[in-house]
This record gives C-alpha cells, sequence and structure tokens, in this order.
C-alpha cells in the first residue's frame, strides 16, 4: 500500500505543471472584440498595437477615424483599452490623443500606433504618424514631410506625457545619404521590437523598420528608449529597397531580421553584427517569401502584418528551439489571417529564412487584414487583429485573441 501511494504521489507530482497550465488557459480569454466599427455610418476603427505591462495587464491601441481614412486625409485619434491583470476583463475606451482636423496643421490627426513597453520597466514608447500630409503623394516630400510624433507613459499606461512632434529627428538621419533624402516615411504599425541581448545604453536596444520612399525600407535602432536613433548599417543602408511596411525582429544570436510587406507574400532581410558594441554589420540581400520558396503566401493581397520569435520545445524531440511566428491575411485577398512558423538558430541567410515555412495556422476566415502579436508571460500568444464579416476597406472589428503555440503548430511544438 505505501508503495502505491508513493507512486501515486510521483504521478500527480508530474502532471501538477500541465494541470495548472490547462487550468489557467481555461480561465483566460477568448475572442475578444475591443473595439467594433458597426456600419460604414459609423466611425471606423483600424491599426492594431499591443503591449504587456510588468504585472501581466494588456494594453491595445488602434486608430479611431472621424475622417473615415487613413491617417493624413483628415481627423484620426488614437484610442486605447487596458485588460486587468489576468486580462479577464478590460478597461473602457480610452482617448490615448485625439487630432483636432484642422487641415495643414500637425495636430490635425495621429493614427498608426506603433507600441514597445520596456522589458525592465513599465515605460511605454508609441510612436505614430501625425499631421495632414499623405504619404505616397508627391506633394509629401522633405520640404513637407510625413510627420512624426511619439508619447511616453511611465507608470504602464495610467498616465501619458503630451504628444511630441519628432520629425526632423527621424529625417535628419538620411539628409547626407548617397541615395538622397527621404521624401516622406513613417513607422510601421504594431509592435517596436526590443531585443533581449543588446544592452549597450540605458535600456535594451529597440528595433523598428520605416516605410520610406524613395527606395524602400529603412531600419533604424535606438539605445535610450527612443529618445535618439540611428541608423543600422550606417545612412545608406537600404535592406528593402521596393519594401512598404515592415517590422523587425531579433534571431536567437543577436542579428536583426526585417520582414517586410509585398504583394502575395513578403520580404525578408537579416543584418549580422560584426561589432555590436559599434553597431557595425552588414545586410544580406533581400529575398522574396512566396509560394516558389515555401514561403509566406498572402494570395491575391499586400498587407501588414507581425514577426515574431519565441523560444520553444520541439514536442517530438524534447529539443529547445527558437521559432519563428509570421502572421498576414492568407486570402484570397485581405481574408483569413493566419500565422506561418518555422525554427531559426541565427545562422540563416535571407533566402534560408524566407524559405520552407510550415503551416499556416487560420487564425479566422473572415476577411481580415492588418494584426500584431506579442509573446505573453504565461507563454501563449496575444494576438491582436482586424476583422469583419464582409470585405471592406474602411474598417474593422478589432480582435483580441490568445493562442497556444501547441495550438498555432498542430502540436508539433509546445511552450519553453
Amino acid at each position: 500500500m505505501t508503495l502505491i501511494r508513493y507512486i501515486m504521489r510521483m504521478v500527480l507530482v508530474a502532471l501538477l505543471p500541465a494541470l495548472f497550465v490547462i487550468s489557467c488557459r481555461n480561465t483566460e480569454p477568448a475572442v475578444k472584440i475591443l473595439f467594433q466599427t458597426e456600419s460604414p455610418d459609423t466611425v471606423p476603427y483600424r491599426i492594431p498595437a499591443l503591449g504587456q505591462l510588468k504585472d501581466g495587464s494588456i494594453l491595445a491601441l488602434s486608430d479611431y477615424r472621424p475622417c473615415g481614412l487613413d491617417i493624413g486625409f483628415g481627423r484620426v485619434d488614437i484610442h486605447g483599452r487596458k485588460s486587468s491583470s489576468n486580462r479577464r476583463q478590460w478597461g473602457e475606451d480610452f482617448v490615448l490623443v485625439e487630432g483636432t482636423g484642422v487641415p495643414a496643421t500637425v495636430d490635425c490627426g495621429f493614427g498608426d500606433p506603433a507600441m514597445v513597453v520596456d522589458r525592465e520597466s513599465d515605460e511605454i514608447l508609441v510612436m505614430m504618424v501625425c499631421g495632414n500630409t499623405i504619404y505616397y503623394y508627391d506633394t509629401t516630400n522633405r520640404q513637407n514631410p510625413n510627420r512624426v510624433a511619439c508619447m511616453r507613459s511611465f507608470d504602464g499606461g495610467n498616465t501619458w506625457t503630451q504628444w511630441e512632434e519628432v520629425t526632423e529627428d527621424i529625417y535628419t538621419l538620411f539628409d547626407h545619404s548617397s541615395h538622397g533624402c527621404v521624401q516622406s516615411c513613417f513607422f510601421s504599425s504594431g509592435k517596436i521590437a526590443q531585443s533581449r541581448i543588446v544592452k549597450k545604453g540605458s535600456h535594451y536596444r529597440l528595433y523598428h523598420a520605416l516605410a520610406a520612399r524613395p527606395n524602400g525600407n529603412r531600419v533604424i535602432y535606438s539605445d535610450d528608449f527612443g529618445r535618439t536613433w540611428a541608423v543600422l548599417g550606417g545612412k545608406d543602408a537600404i535592406p528593402v529597397p521596393y519594401g512598404d511596411e515592415a517590422k523587425c525582429e531579433e534571431l536567437p544570436d543577436g542579428s536583426v531580421v526585417v520582414s517586410s510587406r509585398t504583394m502575395g507574400g513578403r520580404y525578408f532581410n537579416v543584418f549580422k553584427y560584426s561589432d555590436v558594441e559599434t553597431s557595425e554589420g552588414t545586410w544580406d540581400r533581400p529575398v522574396y517569401s512566396g509560394p516558389e520558396n515555401n514561403g509566406c503566401v498572402a494570395l491575391e493581397n499586400a498587407c501588414n502584418g507581425e514577426i515574431l520569435m519565441v523560444p520553444s520545445r520541439n514536442a517530438e524531440s524534447g529539443g529547445d528551439v527558437t521559432l519563428a511566428l509570421q502572421s498576414i491575411p492568407l486570402g484570397p485577398q485581405r481574408q483569413a489571417v493566419g500565422i506561418y512558423y518555422k525554427e531559426v538558430t541565427g545562422e540563416e541567410t535571407s533566402a534560408q529564412l524566407a524559405s520552407d515555412w510550415c503551416g499556416p495556422f487560420r487564425v479566422t476566415e473572415k476577411p481580415s487584414a492588418y494584426s500584431t502579436m506579442i509573446q505573453l508571460r504565461n507563454k501563449d500568444i496575444a494576438f491582436y487583429y482586424e476583422e469583419c464579416d464582409s470585405l471592406r476597406t474602411y474598417g474593422y472589428n478589432m480582435v483580441y485573441r490568445e493562442l497556444a503555440i501547441e495550438e498555432i503548430t498542430e502540436g508539433k511544438y509546445r511552450s519553453k
């Protein structure tokens, strides 16, 4: 009897972690609509950005568009909601910043939020487009630029600084480039990546990709949490010459990957450091990821998505791996947002990174567009995306959902 009790106790101890995870997941939220665009006659919501605070709560931001269109066409505000620490309840909609709608002013509108929560504190940085200029218009140029603003919180999003215009801080980085100055640019909405490895200044290093014209994506970095920026690879570096909205992430060895929107898939490029201290290194070449190389296929669409690296475990071998996740509308057109995945080591070239992705996992079958994601402290993935019931361009419901690594990979991988 004593032996049987001992065996039963050992089995229970072995099962407790798994039972605890299952219990936690069963009490966490399912699909939650945070902002709703009810009809073409109501003010539309768009553009997801997401961050997790030290206490486990989530901050979600989105555009609220009284002008009915993208930032630059008129008044656009940025709204937010914050969850409880267990993410089972969400606070009321609040206004982070409100545009005036006054033509030709810097504060006409604020939109396309890109956000990061510092890994060591509750400091939050939000970069955004501001003003009344259209990114792709010829009249938007170095003399009349697409403007850039930022806001900060030092207490987990309870209070915020006044918005600050930082347009010249960004554009002057490229004024003496051999390619000529940047005529128009903006921070791609969603997640600003923060290094897990590199900490040279006051904070772990930030990386972000600018959509810029002419000549495509530039990647910038900051060692003081966005107070000053520099160009990764130098002022003449153009990682994706034909890129659109793009995101950055850090590979396991500290290298940096940029993933850029394009019709039918993505472009990938990798930056390898030769000296992290001086930030010296080189970009590989941009490589298309699509049907031809078993890449990330976006059928009949080009759309903003998110790339995320997550420590995981191979379910079959039990070995520790880093899993790259890439979200994108699977299509056709802007429908069926899903997530591709693959193992990465950091030794990949751009061509290797662009090819042979697994999946995809379909988050939704409905019309859907932009998406972003972060890894939660319980190791699941917080996924925030645009979804609606019929194909549209004016606005979406902004949907929050939590996904386990096992669910995304059909049991091939689990969280570490």
